[in-house]
């Protein structure tokens, strides 16, 4: 696993290790916990279009597109 190095002073880090004694974390993991959640949030927080079709079984058969788009040329 790759590893970061970060800074952070004295203030935040009291405070980072107090709401990890408090959820019975390290420090370590308290970070590691804070940083997937923030992604895990970024990536729901893409909203995916729903098409409305009047037709239920086009709705159930049709791929909604997803993935990076290609570039026309």
């Amino acid at each position: 696993m790759p590893s970061i190095t970060i800074t952070i002073d004295d203030e935040a880090k009291k405070v980072l290790s107090k709401r990890a004694k408090k959820n019975m974390f390290t420090l370590r993991e308290q970070i590691e916990d804070i940083i997937r959640k923030s992604a895990v949030r970024s990536l729901s927080s893409k909203k995916i279009q729903q098409i409305k079709v009047d037709d239920r079984l086009v709705s159930i058969f049709s791929r909604d597109p997803r993935g990076k788009r290609t570039m026309k040329k």
